[in-house]
């Protein structure tokens, strides 16, 4: 019985603390990223890919959410990424998907 609690309320923890999709594909493509993005070329903005390198060896997790949150230009030319507000992908997904990004 007391296996069968602790078993509950791990799962209960892993659910409630997961981000809102299962994968962060998901999460990207329901808030539009993919419209300027692609894994591994460049269309409107850089590539999944060529961000992953740009920022290799360093914990830029941090930095890239700040950057969608407030959108940029300058890093991979001239093209501007606007803004990306919690009403179109939550913290949860934007973690996952920027750690995702950096794992290409």
């Amino acid at each position: 019985m007391k296996s069968l609690l602790i078993a509950t309320a791990a799962a209960t923890a892993a659910l409630l603390s997961a981000p809102a999709f299962a994968d962060a594909d998901a999460a990207m493509n329901k808030a539009g990223c993919m419209a300027c993005h692609a894994k591994d070329k460049k269309l409107v903005g850089p590539s999944f890919k060529d961000v992953a390198a740009k920022y290799k060896g360093q914990d830029a997790t941090a930095r890239l959410t700040e950057k969608v949150r407030k959108g940029g230009a300058g890093n991979f030319g001239p093209i501007p990424m606007p803004p990306h507000g919690a009403d179109k992908i939550s913290d949860g997904d934007l973690k996952a998907a920027v750690e995702q990004i950096l794992k290409s």
